[in-house]
């Protein structure tokens, strides 16, 4: 039975001027329950435990749309669990479909969102504003970094799931890739879900909007090209290189760009498989599956430097 009974949903219809006749739920989504509310309007309900991401998307969504980010513009933002009992999003409705290929201009609207950098950090008795609109309002945001992937191949030596003889590998790889990144770059701005399912494009491919800001961090720009196929982007960076100003190389990008890959599919192995989801990288093996695919159909440099 669902969580919210139709008279809710239908109140929130009605206080847009939508019809409930009109209400439509768009299957899939673990995060949120979503709805269309007619041609105009989208309605997006957080499931339980995922409330601060519904929040944060409020947050972020205005302030990429005045860096010139496609993404939807927000209708309502309401917390207050008085409609219902949950907080629930709206959004304008942009109409398009989920790209089967790199949709065009993602790699401007990537260089676009990754322009806006991390603030610098304010005086522990700073008095900070809270702004929808610039940076000076994300100072909440989480921090991602680089994480630990010497640790992660360790644990997966003593649970069992790789040899000794391949850990010595892999950690070698790993201090490898370090050495080829500037670990102690700037963070800038992130979606940090960068997939076929948080894209839609029109119909001659171009990108139309990008949606669900719930994974939005400070993190390295590397973070944005994890959960695209390295064969997507393989063909991404170089254009997305230049719309950038940023001095990083293509070798760099690539080289940071694999230390996700890579740290991201091992820590992913001892995981409870998942079935039926939409994203390649559910499978517990799929990240490491792609990463052998690329690196056995001779990948371009500078990808083939890196192994």
């Amino acid at each position: 039975m669902p969580p919210y009974p139709d008279a809710q949903l239908a109140a929130v219809a009605r206080q847009h001027g939508v019809d409930p006749s009109e209400l439509r739920e768009v299957p899939g989504g673990v995060a949120n329950r979503a709805f269309t509310l007619g041609d105009a309007l989208f309605l997006r309900i957080s499931r339980p435990g995922y409330e601060s991401d519904l929040h944060k998307e409020f947050l972020v969504v205005p302030t990429a749309r005045a860096a010139g980010v496609l993404t939807p513009e927000i209708i309502t933002y309401d917390p207050t669990r008085t409609v219902l009992d949950t907080p629930y999003l709206i959004t304008r409705r942009i109409h398009g479909t989920e790209p089967t290929t790199l949709p065009k201009t993602l790699a401007q609207q990537l260089a676009t969102l990754h322009h806006l950098h991390q603030p610098p950090a304010q005086p522990a008795n700073a008095t900070q504003a809270v702004c929808s609109v610039g940076v000076d309002g994300l100072g909440g945001l989480p921090e991602d970094g680089w994480g630990d992937p010497w640790g992660t191949v360790e644990e997966l030596v003593d649970r069992g799931y790789i040899d000794p003889g391949t850990a010595t590998w892999l950690s070698g790889w790993f201090t490898r890739l370090a050495e080829q990144i500037e670990v102690d770059g700037p963070k800038v701005l992130i979606h940090g879900d960068v997939a076929a399912h948080n894209l839609l494009v029109g119909p001659t491919n171009d990108l139309r909007a990008l949606i669900d800001w719930g994974d939005a961090a400070w993190a390295p720009p590397a973070t944005d090209f994890a959960k695209l196929p390295l064969t997507q982007v393989a063909d991404l960076i170089p254009d997305y290189l230049n719309h950038t100003h940023s001095p990083t190389t293509e070798h760099e990008l690539a080289a940071a760009t694999l230390w996700f890959h890579l740290s991201w599919a091992l820590s992913k192995l001892p995981a409870t498989p998942w079935p039926n989801q939409r994203h390649w990288t559910a499978p517990t093996t799929s990240r490491l599956l792609n990463l052998l695919h690329f690196f056995t159909t001779t990948p371009p440099p500078p990808w083939s430097d890196l192994v």
